[in-house]
């Protein structure tokens, strides 16, 4: 069970924010009082998500390097700072999912820039502040989303698989790398959900055999909740 007073806030960004698992996390999250900056490539959904939950709606694609540091910018400037980076937004490659053989070099290129080359290169953009959120004793935390694709050779998920297991092993090399100045890295698998993206990639796929994205929601919060340091000093910030 979420501790909403774990959560109340919270300075969160999550990418991908406006469907699947990154809607369901900034319902979640801006619902249990955190303060919530969300990054997706609609201007028209990312302005409806704004309305229905009060979340700062950043318009901003991952995979373009010139957008990093723009959203970087408004992330930070808009939650006066960062205690959480949720790396969510992900790209399948090719659609419908074809063979390695089969796959077109510009959609092995597309779902490396999403699901890798973005989450690293806004994680460098932010590292400084959420190094300066472990100094506060607020902790830093960064949430990259993997799959079981990942680690299991699924015939066909090629792009995405090689994809998600650079973004797994990337994880890890940060962790090792930062922990010395409090900043923690989780790789999460959220499990199959019934999301836009898995219909896109199985559409035949019973929708009732998918977990649902709140229910995946809750479990990425409560693994990034464990590994956070206890202290007041959240509290105290949204107190004062």
């Amino acid at each position: 069970m979420i501790q909403n007073s774990a959560i109340n806030g919270l300075r969160v960004a999550v990418t991908g924010g406006t469907s699947g698992l990154g809607l369901a996390l900034v319902r979640q999250l801006t619902q249990d009082g955190a303060r919530v900056a969300f990054v997706a490539r609609s201007a028209g959904d990312v302005e409806q998500v704004t309305t229905e939950t009060g979340a700062i709606g950043i318009v901003g694609d991952v995979s373009r390097k010139h957008d990093i540091y723009p959203t970087a910018l408004q992330i930070t400037g808009n939650l006066g700072g960062l205690d959480v980076l949720i790396n969510n937004a992900s790209s399948l490659g090719p659609t419908p999912l074809v063979p390695l053989a089969d796959t077109d070099c510009e959609d092995l290129e597309e779902a490396l820039a999403v699901n890798v080359v973005g989450p690293f290169r806004l994680t460098k953009a932010l590292l400084g502040a959420l190094a300066a959120a472990a100094r506060e004793g607020r902790g830093g935390t960064v949430v990259n989303i993997s799959s079981d694709a990942a680690v299991n050779a699924y015939p066909g998920w090629g792009a995405y698989g090689a994809s998600k297991a650079a973004l797994r092993h990337m994880t890890a090399i940060w962790d090792e790398e930062v922990s010395d100045a409090g900043i923690r890295f989780l790789s999460v698998d959220p499990g199959d959900m019934d999301t836009p993206l898995h219909a896109l990639a199985d559409p035949d796929a019973d929708p009732s055999t998918l977990k649902r994205p709140a229910d995946s929601a809750a479990e990425v919060i409560e693994a990034f909740l464990a590994v956070r340091p206890i202290n007041d000093a959240i509290e105290q910030a949204v107190s004062a």
